[in-house]
């Protein structure tokens, strides 16, 4: 079932697929965001926050840092919302490499993550249109020294910024592409906690922090799964845990 908003403008029920629970919930769209001072701070973005004592997210420059979205203001939950749909769309992508693999379970998971996530990016699609009619189409980051209330402080998501979100790396060979997607996908999922407490931390808007909440109880249910395929294949490496401090709500 595709996300449903009645009325762009005001407030009215998104139907969302629950990340990668194949359940729908009903979260009301909050009221449209406007482009007033809140007496944020304004310059570079600041450091995202997780739960005090959190690891640090996974090798191949996936660092803690490359998911921070800035400071909390009027524009945040248009940043969460560009990065996550870039986040959301790596996943796509690297689940497609798997799809046709018959080894129990790994094309099943692959196929989930796909619609659930594809379900979501449709999501917040409306909820865009909704709460930020005057956004620019293309996906949106903080500028530098941008003020995080005004649209006019946003600018326009670079390229080394989008790969960054979508987390792929390079693309796995047809003998490699098992340990590629589940190893991958682990860390995928860690970035996916990263955001999700991020907005927890910034964001007052009850959809998105029912949205965070849910990203983090489905993450982490097949963070366990994919350490369990890991283990299948003969992999239990410590750095498949460094994600277990942001499991807590």
């Amino acid at each position: 079932m595709n996300p449903l908003l009645t009325s762009p403008m005001r407030k009215a029920p998104v139907l969302l697929a629950a990340a990668g629970l194949g359940a729908l919930l009903l979260l009301p769209a909050a009221r449209a965001q406007t482009d007033h001072d809140h007496h944020h701070h304004h310059g570079a973005p600041a450091p995202s926050s997780a739960p005090e004592g959190a690891a640090p997210a996974a090798p191949q420059d996936h660092a803690h840092g490359a998911h921070d979205v800035g400071p909390a203001g009027a524009t945040y939950d248009l940043r969460f919302i560009d990065a996550m749909v870039q986040h959301h769309t790596g996943a796509l992508r690297m689940s497609e490499f798997v799809f046709g693999i018959g080894e129990p379970g790994l094309g099943a998971l692959a196929r989930t993550i796909w619609r659930d996530q594809a379900q979501e990016i449709r999501a917040m699609g409306l909820w865009r249109k909704a709460w930020y009619p005057q956004a620019p189409v293309y996906p949106v980051a903080l500028g530098p020294g941008g003020n995080p209330d005004r649209l006019a402080g946003l600018t326009r998501m670079s390229q080394e910024q989008i790969e960054a979100m979508r987390m792929m790396g390079s693309p796995p060979t047809r003998e490699n592409r098992v340990t590629w997607f589940l190893e991958g996908m682990l860390e995928h999922h860690g970035g996916a906690l990263l955001m999700a407490h991020d907005a927890l931390a910034k964001s007052s808007n009850p959809t998105i922090r029912r949205f965070a909440r849910e990203v983090i109880r489905a993450q982490r249910a097949e963070i366990i799964e994919l350490r369990r395929m890991l283990a299948r294949e003969g992999l239990r490496k410590p750095a498949y845990f460094r994600f277990d401090p942001l499991f807590a709500l």
